[in-house]
């Protein structure tokens, strides 16, 4: 399902995302009318429809600027001029760089053999001051550009265009959402499958092809695999009939990514989810538990990082939806 909006929708869209849900249907008609009102005006007086459009969004400036004036809300931690910039940069450099950290002392720590409970007691403490950090260093660097600058604009803050307007985001209910869940879905059962009966790392010394995953998994964890796999056809074909994401259905999707990754972990963290005979035949004795410790620490961030992404994403949309 293609989502078209005009620059307007976008800007009162973006506009609305930091008011107070209980304000946002009247504050978004008052503005959307403002808007309409301000190019009816300039197309009255002869400017072409898009280029009045544009004329009138960039008049408004960064909508959520605009909509900091609507709800008398200050836009400043030390000072208004680069708030929102400052604001924008850490948020940016806190879903990036704790996530970082995070995975390298986990590396550094497995591949000096510690156990996972180590390995989570030196994670969170580094996460924690990587953040703590991020904050003092962002705030501290733009406390001094301010008090410094006097009132000259250096343009950390300025030149917003609407070209910074986001796309309207989709709700993840049309077919093609469906369609695309349920391909991947039974893609990834088909690869269990084929990696039991075939195998999916090959061995070049004429031993053919072996199963990448531990062959001890079967039947038991492999059907539960199947069982979630199952579920998750189902909320898919839910959602879709619903034509939205709503709460339960979140959540539900949460529960489900939990019952994936736990289990998961407990296998990687125990060294029994891969096959233990792959790396000794496809790498030199001396490297290959290395290689498997990485990809074992691979395969558990990413997994996190997939969860958790696709858990906050559901229930961004379905707060979209209402």
């Amino acid at each position: 399902m293609n989502v078209t909006a005009t620059l307007t929708d976008r800007y009162v869209e973006t506009a609305m995302r930091t008011v107070p849900e209980k304000q946002r249907p009247d504050l978004a008609a008052e503005l959307r009318a403002s808007i309409e009102d301000q190019i009816d005006a300039r197309i009255a007086a002869g400017d072409p429809a898009d280029e009045a459009e544009r004329a009138v969004l960039t008049g408004l400036g960064d909508p959520d600027a605009l909509a900091a004036q609507y709800t008398d809300r200050p836009l400043w931690l030390i000072g208004p001029r680069y708030y929102l910039t400052w604001w924008r940069l850490t948020k940016l450099l806190w879903a990036i760089v704790p996530a970082c950290a995070a995975f390298g002392v986990a590396l550094a720590q497995m591949l000096a053999g510690a156990g996972i409970g180590e390995v989570i007691g030196a994670i969170v403490p580094v996460v924690i001051s990587v953040i703590v950090n991020i904050g003092f260093w962002t705030a501290l660097v733009f406390f001094i550009i301010e008090r410094n600058v006097g009132g000259k604009d250096i343009a950390l803050g300025a030149g917003w265009t609407l070209d910074q307007l986001p796309e309207k985001k989709e709700r993840g209910a049309g077919l093609s959402d469906l369609i695309a869940s349920l391909i991947f879905l039974l893609l990834a059962a088909g690869a269990v499958v084929w990696d039991r009966f075939v195998g999916l790392a090959y061995l070049a010394e004429g031993d053919g092809w072996m199963p990448a995953l531990a062959p001890a998994l079967w039947p038991g964890w492999i059907l539960g695999l199947f069982v979630l796999i199952a579920l998750e056809i189902a909320l898919a074909v839910w959602v879709y009939l619903q034509g939205r994401w709503t709460p339960a259905a979140a959540a539900a999707n949460a529960a489900l990514n939990i019952a994936f990754v736990v289990p998961l972990l407990y296998l990687l963290t125990r060294d029994e989810l891969l096959n233990p005979a792959v790396f000794p035949a496809l790498l030199p004795a001396e490297s290959a538990q290395t290689v498997m410790t990485i990809l074992t620490l691979l395969l558990g961030f990413g997994a996190v990082g997939v969860a958790l992404w696709d858990t906050i994403d559901a229930f961004l949309k379905a707060r979209r939806a209402r």
